[in-house]
């Protein structure tokens, strides 16, 4: 490897060790006989997230043959593909506390703590509209994505983020639910009771005024959408805020805009949409919260 990677592969060891000291062995404590492994925990975090953010391989199998070609001076102890997989699947709940532990080390000082922006993306386990899931069928569903005109089976990540003026935002929180679930429904159980003092950008699924106004005056929060027809508005009014609500509506859609570029960030760097190779639960686990861990590294390193 050049001299470069092999720097940052010691930095991202450096790192996890350190982390996995202070938080992240408590997540993976072994009760065995072999609870001290030759090939430890940190060493096969760090291997996924380096080949993850310097390589850009995805796939855990392509991940094991990387390291093995390439970085056995540096693991001498690596075991095979499948002990290399059963080993990270454990590590699962790691990587969960890992990714949500980057956002709160390390938000940027341009962040605008007072203004987020809130949106969701499908996680792919299968798609089509006659296919059926076969896959960690106790956490995932059939969903929709109407942006791609797609049926699916998955999940949905649901972000809520602090706006950054002229980027894309930076993650505060992410959530997990079945690709079923109502992007508003979601909110409320995921974020709506752990966020004060701020305005919220949306779509217009958002749209639920008696919850925000109550939220409102509960908590200061207003969520801003695109305007909503009302069913059965007479024309007359209709034609007469037009033009009133065209442009706050794309004001809204323009300040929400960049919370899509972040799902294309994220997806481009780590394939995050794609887990249809995903074989189970826990490897779905790792394949969401290991990517974003991953992404996040390759911002830090």
């Amino acid at each position: 490897m050049p001299e470069y990677k092999e720097l940052r592969l010691i930095a991202i060891y450096m790192y996890i060790c350190k982390l996995y000291d202070l938080e992240l062995q408590y997540t993976c404590q072994r009760f065995s006989n072999n609870n001290s492994p030759e090939f430890t925990d940190k060493e096969v975090l760090t291997i996924y997230l380096f080949v993850i953010t310097q390589q850009q391989y995805f796939q855990i199998k392509q991940i094991h043959k990387f390291a093995d070609e390439y970085m056995r001076s540096w693991f001498p102890k690596l075991p095979s593909y499948a002990a290399f997989n059963n080993r990270l699947n454990r590590l699962s709940e790691a990587l969960r506390v890992l990714a949500t532990g980057l956002f709160a080390s390390f938000i940027p000082d341009d962040c605008d703590l007072q203004i987020s922006l809130t949106d969701s993306m499908p996680i792919v386990t299968c798609k089509g509209k006659n296919r059926k899931a076969k896959v960690a069928t106790e956490v995932v569903d059939k969903g929709y994505c109407s942006t791609k005109n797609m049926y699916y089976y998955g999940l949905k990540l649901h972000l809520l983020a602090f706006r950054r003026p002229g980027t894309i935002p930076f993650p505060e929180f992410i959530g997990i639910t079945p690709a079923s679930e109502n992007d508003l429904t979601a909110f409320k159980n995921l974020f709506g009771d752990y966020i004060c003092n701020r305005a919220v950008f949306g779509d217009k699924i958002f749209s639920d005024e008696p919850y925000f106004k109550i939220k409102q005056s509960e908590q200061n929060i207003e969520m801003l959408t695109p305007i909503k027809l009302t069913k059965g508005e007479p024309e007359i009014i209709r034609q007469r805020e037009k033009a009133f609500r065209d442009l706050y509506s794309a004001a809204v859609s323009t300040i929400r805009q960049p919370v899509e570029s972040f799902f294309n960030w994220l997806n481009e760097k780590t394939k995050i949409q794609d887990a249809q190779k995903v074989r189970s639960s826990k490897g779905l686990d790792v394949h969401i919260f290991g990517k974003i861990a991953a992404a996040f590294i390759f911002l830090i390193f």
